[in-house]
């Protein structure tokens, strides 16, 4: 029992301390275009993290970079001061950003910088940064050279037919036709949008995986699992398309709360209830129409092709279902175990020295290699890698005990209280912090 309670404060305290929404870091958003003979490119983003010089490249909070304080001096300076900030950045980010016109580099000139006025100090601050290149006569073709350490660069081709659709992460683009014609086919942008998709999920979703773990816990059965799946499924997939398509807009002030909210019922009728109420489906399709507007606005943070919208919007939500199933299936592998002895109230020895192994050797090894790979890694991974060490501790206290149900009381039941501990500590968050 003591095992089962070190797990519970343990994952609560984790996941309570992970990173927040305030300091995510969001992709550059760019249209690049040729106007009156010259190739202009806007840019819109943040323009303090390039000016504070963090290194974006997969970072995914700006908390975690050493000069994270520069860059919160920088969001609260008034728009007339950051914009010379900029200006007096421009030659370096010039020097790093090179575009070259049928392979031969061409000069850059800044045009306008363009900072709103100072919003909420604790979020990020859009800006857009207009730069331009004079083509030569006869010019074809361009490639945009973009530095890693500015993040995701989201460039789309503008004024031509079939314009092309670039996800720049660093590194040399391929050649873009200026006449067009390069647009995404429909099959390549359902391809690359699955990746993104899944990634919101895991690892980047951690308040959705609360959410489908609460889900799952709620029994042993298949049946109750499946009904709730499909009723989340459907339902965000709805929500997702019609906020795409821009029918739907609602304020992330107000949808994130609530999908904290939705997290806290989840678990909390998991430990009062022991099957699948009546009108618990309609309740978790109301919560997915909420989270589907979740989804939308990481997608159009990313951007969505218009030559291949529908495609591109299949593929994301096939990797958020695909997300969702991997949660599924790695929190049905870790408790498997515990289910079956659980049912038959007996007692494995074997079984629960194999899951705290698990818990208390495996998972922290793990830790090295995710260690290594930089901040970046550790915020993404690192409370997931926790969340599988606390559920396989629950797991063995659950096969060390000779007697029935001890899942639903040693596993579903604790784990059931720290995903509502969790959420209501987010609610808390994302309403007053």
């Amino acid at each position: 029992m003591k095992l089962t309670l070190l797990a519970l404060v343990s994952s609560v305290v984790m996941f309570a301390g992970g990173p927040s929404r305030a300091h995510e870091v969001l992709p550059t958003i760019g249209d690049m275009e040729v106007v009156e003979g010259r190739l202009t490119f806007a840019l819109e983003g943040n323009l303090e993290s390039y000016v504070a010089g963090i290194d974006l490249e997969g970072l995914e909070d700006t908390n975690a970079a050493e000069n994270s304080d520069d860059y919160d001096t920088l969001r609260a300076l008034p728009p007339g001061e950051m914009a010379e900030r900029v200006r007096v950045f421009w030659p370096t980010m010039a020097e790093e950003m090179r575009i070259l016109v049928d392979g031969a580099p061409v000069d850059l000139r800044l045009d306008g910088v363009n900072v709103p006025e100072v919003g909420n100090p604790d979020l990020p601050r859009n800006s857009t940064l207009t730069v331009s290149a004079a083509l030569p006569d006869g010019a074809e073709a361009v490639q945009i050279d973009w530095p890693a350490r500015y993040g995701v660069l989201v460039l789309r081709q503008m004024g031509v037919e079939e314009g092309w659709d670039g996800y720049l992460s660093g590194g040399l683009s391929e050649e873009v036709a200026l006449a067009g014609g390069q647009a995404l086919s429909g099959w390549q942008a359902f391809a690359r949008y699955i990746p993104v998709g899944v990634e919101h999920i895991v690892p980047m979703g951690l308040d959705h995986i609360l959410f489908v773990l609460g889900l799952f816990f709620l029994s042993t059965r298949l049946r109750p699992l499946i009904w709730q799946v499909t009723a989340f499924t459907a339902a965000h997939t709805i929500t997702l398309a019609l906020a795409a398509l821009g029918y739907v807009n609602v304020p992330g002030s107000v949808v994130e709360p609530i999908i904290a909210a939705s997290i806290v019922y989840v678990a909390v009728e998991n430990i009062f209830s022991r099957g699948l109420n009546p009108w618990r489906p309609a309740i978790i399709f109301a919560f997915g129409l909420l989270h589907g507007l979740g989804f939308a606005s990481v997608l159009g943070e990313y951007g969505i092709p218009e030559s291949a919208f529908i495609p591109a919007l299949l593929g994301f939500n096939l990797g958020v279902e695909v997300g969702q199933l991997l949660v599924i299936a790695l929190a049905f592998v870790l408790v498997f175990a515990a289910i079956r002895l659980s049912e038959d109230g007996k007692r494995n020895l074997v079984a629960a020295a194999v899951y705290l192994l698990v818990a208390v050797v495996l998972v922290p090894l793990l830790v090295i290699p995710v260690s290594a790979m930089g901040p970046s890694a550790i915020e993404a991974y690192v409370p997931l890698l926790f969340m599988v060490a606390a559920l396989a501790g629950l797991a063995a206290a659950s096969c060390a005990v000779e007697r029935y149900e001890t899942y639903r009381h040693m596993v579903a039941m604790p784990a059931s209280v720290g995903i509502a501990l969790i959420g209501a500590y987010w609610v808390v968050e994302r309403v007053f912090l």
